[in-house]
């Protein structure tokens, strides 16, 4: 049945990184000074990031998030580069973290999945509203609007900004209530198995499980899809 809502994850699900994170952080490391092989930075910011808490920040007032929100990307990143011992070389790291944390608000590192437009605008055309639910930061909606996705979705839902963050069910509730829809009239698309396909089943949507990359699933699946083409675009099947 046609959903009244489709909800979509944000990175990994509508745009990516151009190469990795790794690259990124090396190329401007070494603006400052500072050499780093960028494979095995790239391998500690992953270890940092899952290791870290979620971005949900409960109880803090909307003007303070920015600020939270700068400190835990600034602690993941500090220990990527802890992890491959280059962060003692650094003169000054909260001016180099600066730098690095307001170049992500800007379209310069993200590539937009090369289908998403095409099927953002097909969903608009069978009358279904789209929103965003993501465990990034207020920054999203800088990218959103560089990027020239923001026009399509109705609503941006953030953990960060919620308090909570996938796979928690508290984040897809928040996002419902802004659509006043019923989880079981909605579906969730994301490229983490267990944030966004687990979580949004947990909360009784439709969970759909993109997975790009053809993994093996951790565990049992009812919608997993390659592309988001593959739920919106019958004759390119």
């Amino acid at each position: 049945m046609k959903p009244s809502v489709i909800f979509l994850d944000a990175v990994g699900t509508l745009f990516g990184v151009r190469g990795t994170v790794g690259e990124i952080y090396s190329r401007f490391a070494a603006q400052v000074g500072v050499q780093v092989d960028p494979q095995p930075l790239n391998q500690a910011f992953i270890d940092s990031f899952f290791a870290a808490p979620k971005a949900a920040f409960p109880g803090v007032a909307p003007q303070d998030l920015p600020a939270h929100e700068l400190l835990w990307w600034k602690a993941v990143s500090a220990q990527a580069f802890q992890q491959v011992g280059a962060f003692s070389e650094f003169a000054d790291f909260d001016t180099f973290f600066q730098m690095l944390f307001d170049h992500f608000a800007t379209p310069e590192p993200w590539f937009i999945y090369p289908e998403v437009p095409q099927v953002l605008k097909y969903w608009q055309q069978q009358g279904i509203s789209l929103g965003v639910i993501s465990n990034f930061d207020s920054r999203l909606h800088a990218v959103l609007a560089t990027l020239a996705l923001g026009d399509y979705f109705e609503t941006v839902t953030i953990s960060t900004e919620v308090g909570a963050a996938k796979p928690d069910s508290q984040v897809f509730a928040t996002a419902l209530a802004k659509h006043q829809v019923d989880a079981d009239g909605a579906w969730h698309i994301g490229d983490s198995w267990q944030d966004d396909y687990q979580g949004a089943e947990q909360a009784g949507l439709r969970g759909v499980w993109l997975n790009r990359n053809e993994k093996s699933s951790p565990g049992p699946i009812q919608t997993e899809i390659a592309d988001l083409s593959r739920l919106a675009l019958p004759a390119e099947q």
